[in-house]
């Protein structure tokens, strides 16, 4: 027959050092203020009339009022213009000279 076999418990030996205590010295801390959400409303708080209030005019969509923003695009258009036309300026001279080129080209190889 089978035989019991008891087994064998270990148990963790218990350290004989005392685990150094330590003192910290305690400062004062600020919690930082709680904040509540928001709650919900059931009924929606309308601004007050006020009646009789005389509105700003609003002046025409055509009118032309000279201002530091138009003076900023006036400069930047400048910039554009000119640019574009020195693009095209090299565009000419790069044309000129492979037409001068290919002449060149030609005429040599006819020979």
């Amino acid at each position: 027959m089978a035989t019991a076999q008891k087994k064998k418990t270990t148990s963790k030996a218990k350290s004989t050092k005392a685990a150094p205590k330590h003192v910290a010295a305690k400062v004062a801390t600020k919690k930082p203020p709680v904040k509540h959400a928001a709650k919900k409303r059931l009924s929606k708080k309308y601004p007050k009339m006020r009646s009789f209030h005389v509105a700003k005019d609003v002046p025409p969509f055509t009118t032309f009022r000279f201002s530091r923003q138009t003076v900023y695009w006036l400069i930047l258009i400048a910039f554009i213009s000119v640019s574009q036309l020195w693009i095209l300026s090299l565009q000419l001279q790069i044309a000129t000279l492979i037409d001068q080129q290919q002449s060149t080209i030609q005429s040599t190889v006819q020979k």
